[in-house]
């Protein structure tokens, strides 16, 4: 299968790991070799409950023997898109009431960007410098790392960019200015957190100036900062909220909520200000609901602040320069990318998965499932402190 998989299925580098997968259960991913692997990354923050959870298997098993796909978004009333879209209505603050679900973060994005200029009748857009959104057109020109993009451009124009917590940059967002996107929480840059001030401060100069604030909650969302979404931390309200990877539990999904007046302008002049074929699928809302229902109920978030302190009690050594993040979102520094790549290889061969943060390679990535358990974080960080000291 291997052999295969680098010779018909494109690559994304050209140091894939090539990695055989077996079957995936909990905490764990199980590969051809016939060995178990503890997983410390959860597909990138997307299984929030592990893998194969059983209510989420049986929430798409449920939807497929009563239909698959039927139209397009928007048309018809189906009930597991409904009934999702009411459960984070009812959880999430006010004005956040709507919800329109498209197929991934990256797609949630470029609908966001586009809701908020054709709300705001304005053209320009604020990012963060070191911000990551996404891989489509939209999305990668709000990115803020060059090195990431400059081989793609021309990309969107009047998108300017403005330093994440730092405050004395709010004069550059103006009248002009349709939105300002942030992340909650910088993923890529190494789960940088904002100052506790940060987000009332910048939304109430979007305010004062008539701008949008949508926060990028791809990552940080569905619980796993202790929180349904990491803005109830600090105490305010985006306009609009982006949101994906860990909604699914495994399956591809996104999504963007706002007001009712707010979303309302993407369906007249013109109508169909965004549209998409498979956004909304059953099965996939199915999944999604399955998820969501879960993360409020079993009381997992209650426990994520005891899980990051015994991550951060354990994750003592002396190649550890520090661990930035919050929750189940936590980044390693090991210093240098070489040496960070080099334990992540040494770690996987004794059975843990960890991986790396996008733009700071020396940063290594542990983002588990919410439902890991205090065992499984004494293994994994057993195997990290064994390679740190052999290494």
């Amino acid at each position: 299968m291997q052999t295969d998989f680098f010779k018909y299925q494109a690559q994304t580098t050209q140091f894939a790991a090539g990695f055989e997968v077996e079957k995936a259960s909990g905490s764990y991913i199980y590969g051809k070799n016939g060995q178990k692997y503890l997983d410390f990354v959860a597909g990138v923050s997307a299984n929030t409950l592990g893998h194969s959870h059983p209510k989420i298997v049986e929430a798409i098993k449920t939807q497929a023997e009563k239909y698959l796909h039927v139209m397009v978004y928007g048309e018809y009333a189906q009930e597991m898109p409904v009934k999702l879209c009411r459960l984070l209505a009812e959880a999430t603050a006010e004005p956040l009431e709507m919800t329109y679900l498209v197929n991934s973060g990256a797609e949630a994005i470029d609908g966001a960007l586009k809701l908020a200029k054709r709300y705001t009748g304005r053209e320009e857009i604020i990012s963060m410098t070191n911000s990551y959104h996404g891989n489509t057109h939209g999305a990668l020109s709000v990115s803020g790392n060059e090195y990431h993009k400059r081989e793609f451009r021309p990309l969107l124009p009047m998108v300017g960019f403005i330093e994440f917590n730092n405050q004395q940059d709010f004069s550059k967002i103006t009248e002009k200015t349709a939105c300002v996107l942030a992340e909650t929480i910088q993923g890529a840059a190494g789960f940088l957190v904002p100052d506790s001030d940060y987000f009332c401060n910048l939304k109430k100069r979007c305010e004062e100036v008539g701008a949008l604030l949508i926060l990028d909650e791809i990552q940080p969302g569905f619980g796993r900062t202790g929180k349904l979404f990491a803005f109830e931390h600090f105490g305010m309200v985006p306009d609009i909220l982006v949101m994906g990877k860990g909604m699914g539990g495994g399956v591809p999904v996104g999504a963007f909520m706002s007001s009712k007046t707010i979303m309302h302008s993407l369906s007249h002049s013109p109508k169909l200000g965004h549209i998409t074929t498979f956004g909304g699928n059953p099965l996939i809302a199915a999944a999604s609901y399955a998820t969501l229902q879960e993360v409020i109920d079993s009381g997992l978030m209650a426990q994520i602040q005891e899980k990051e302190n015994l991550f951060r009690e354990l994750l003592v050594h002396p190649k550890i320069i520090n661990v930035n993040g919050k929750g189940l979102m936590l980044a390693v520094n090991l210093g240098s990318p070489d040496y960070t790549l080099q334990v992540a290889k040494r770690c996987m061969e004794k059975g843990l998965i960890v991986f790396w943060q996008l733009y700071r390679n020396e940063y290594l990535r542990i983002s588990p499932p919410l439902t890991i358990s205090p065992d499984e974080i004494r293994e994994g960080c057993a195997i990290i402190l064994e390679v740190l000291n052999g290494h």
